[in-house]
């Protein structure tokens, strides 16, 4: 085989120029000469174009005419292309066979995927009077937050540790909201306060600012019944018998294609922003977990929209972001764990690039127990806490690279023992810590822990 340049071009007016692969495990060869191979490029992974060459590629073959032996010449034309591209945290150039790349990165979406923005996204601010800070936090319960014996020893382990960061619950999975907002929400959820638990929400606010605490209000977006209660219509139903969808906790959930649910949250964010909170997270902020796409085929969903669930979900945070950047405040989302890992939304809606876009923050729930057995090679996952959260970081970052302007990516971590478990370990100081190294090896400085009753075991000394 002889292989004949024919030409060769470079990226247009020296502006960087972007591409994407369509296949799995595209080959990477060092030269168009040696063709040594060097690496396999997954599919959707995002590729800088380097130049372009025609090869003509010369090909002599023998074959039989008139019962005699003749060798016949062929030739082709072949367009590579030269790329570079960030994968596993190394930088890799090389060239590829041009048919295998794509300018258009919904071409290998789905169909009513077709909406959702992958480019172009906004630049992460970092406000003048909120700036950004790297993140060591815990979740802080209704509970907790309104009690002041149990705050005030939280605050104690925070003096103590190197914890910096609440994440408090300001509407929580049940609906309510944690103290007495403004009425105008009840335009929304008139059942929204009837359990409030902090009387006095300027002076919690106040001592937790003396003690240098960054505040994170958790907004549960979608798992909401009582604001079910007051709009059923709007509420996810079973297709057989029209009754309220629920998952073992029998809580139920609000369509995510309902946007008035959306301006409520927003609603209530901008409530939390006024009392002091640096950032709003949104937990649940996803479609019920539906089992591959089969729930969808059951169910009803009030307000559905011809688009796919990622668009919608996307559409969401755009919206959030865009209202909560205009008073200086960061908006971060909790996904799941796996979601950097699999190429799709795994039927909820949450697709790592359309939502890295739109926030400023990104929160996988890494938690080793919630792992399938043989996760990343691992027999029992609950058990080798570092590898789990080394491997699932490391996608997550590999997909983040497929954007410009992404989100930071700040993991919840666990932080209980699961007893559930088949072959669980007890979790303490030495295995929060063993997931914060793994985070460290991986370049990412920022963790959340979670543990329901809030008791925690954060490294003692502050760096």
């Amino acid at each position: 085989m002889v292989l004949l340049l024919l030409s060769f071009s470079t990226s247009i007016f020296g502006k960087k120029y972007y591409l994407y692969t369509t296949h799995s495990n595209i080959n990477l060869v060092n030269s168009l000469n040696d063709q040594k191979l060097i690496g396999k490029i997954p599919s959707k992974t995002r590729v800088e174009v380097l130049g372009d060459k025609k090869i003509e590629v010369i090909n002599h073959k023998k074959i039989i005419k008139d019962n005699k032996e003749i060798t016949v010449k062929t030739t082709t034309v072949e367009l590579w292309t030269k790329i570079k591209y960030t994968y596993n945290l190394k930088n890799k150039i090389g060239w590829v066979k041009t048919k295998y790349l794509t300018p258009n990165y919904s071409n290998f979406l789905h169909k009513d995927w077709e909406k959702i923005e992958y480019k172009n996204f906004p630049k992460k601010e970092n406000y003048k009077n909120n700036k950004k800070i790297d993140v060591k936090g815990i979740y802080v319960s209704f509970n907790s937050f309104s009690s002041t014996k149990k705050l005030d020893s939280l605050i104690k382990l925070a003096n103590e540790t190197e914890i910096n960061t609440f994440v408090i619950d300001v509407k929580n999975d049940f609906g309510y909201l944690s103290w007495k907002m403004d009425k105008s929400l009840l335009e929304y959820n008139p059942y929204a306060l009837d359990r409030y638990y902090v009387k006095n929400i300027e002076k919690v606010m106040q001592k937790l600012k003396e003690n240098n605490i960054y505040t994170i209000a958790r907004i549960v977006s979608f798992k909401d019944p009582s604001y079910g209660k007051a709009h059923p219509d709007k509420v996810i139903r079973k297709l057989k018998d029209n009754t309220p969808y629920t998952n073992s906790d029998k809580i139920v959930w609000i369509s995510p294609y309902d946007e008035k649910i959306w301006e409520y949250n927003v609603a209530v964010a901008k409530e939390a922003a006024k009392v002091g909170f640096n950032e709003i997270q949104f937990d649940y902020v996803r479609f019920p977990a539906s089992n591959g796409g089969k729930l969808d085929k059951t169910v009803i969903y009030p307000n559905k929209k011809n688009e796919g669930k990622p668009v919608t979900i996307q559409r969401y945070l755009k919206y959030a972001k865009t209202e909560l950047s205009k008073l200086g405040i960061y908006l971060s989302a909790d996904i799941y764990g796996q979601i950097g890992t699999f190429k799709d939304d795994m039927g909820l809606g949450q697709y790592w690039e359309g939502m890295s876009g739109y926030t400023d923050y990104l929160s996988p729930m890494m938690y080793p127990s919630h792992y399938a057995r043989y996760s990343y090679g691992v027999q029992i996952p609950d058990a080798d806490p570092y590898k789990i959260i080394y491997h699932c970081t490391l996608d997550s970052i590999n997909r983040n690279n497929n954007i410009d302007n992404p989100a930071y990516i700040r993991p919840w971590i666990q932080d209980f023992t699961a007893r559930w478990v088949k072959g669980y370990i007890p979790y303490g100081s030495k295995e929060v810590q063993l997931q914060i190294d793994a985070l460290k090896d991986l370049g990412i400085n920022q963790y959340l822990l979670w543990n329901p009753a809030n008791r925690y075991h954060p490294p003692k000394i502050k760096h």
